[in-house]
């Protein structure tokens, strides 16, 4: 079976769609505890994932895998650890690994 953002589940309040879950969690959840930019990046890698034939399960972890590299290398940026050759070197090759 290829699971994509229609494919239906039994969460805790019934039935309900991928992208009905993911915009649950956008509207409430997670909204008053993390940065929306944060939110959405993580949807966003999250979605292409599962549209690209992911499980839920993968497609979280690869999201959240990517977050975490990403505003790390940010962060390493910013303190002065690394280049902005480095940051530009290393954001290119996040995307290539998550996102292509």
């Amino acid at each position: 079976m290829k699971i994509t953002l229609d494919t239906r589940f039994t969460g805790a309040l019934g039935q309900v769609t991928l992208r009905e879950a993911v915009q649950q969690l956008r509207d409430h959840d997670l909204a008053c505890t993390v940065a929306a930019d944060a939110v959405d990046g993580k949807v966003s890698v999250f979605t292409d994932c599962v549209e690209r034939g992911f499980t839920p399960l993968r497609s979280e972890i690869m999201a959240a895998c990517y977050i975490a590299e990403r505003d790390a290398t940010t962060e390493a940026f910013d303190r002065g650890l690394i280049t902005r050759a480095e940051l530009e070197s290393r954001q290119a090759a996040l995307a290539r690994q998550f996102l292509s």
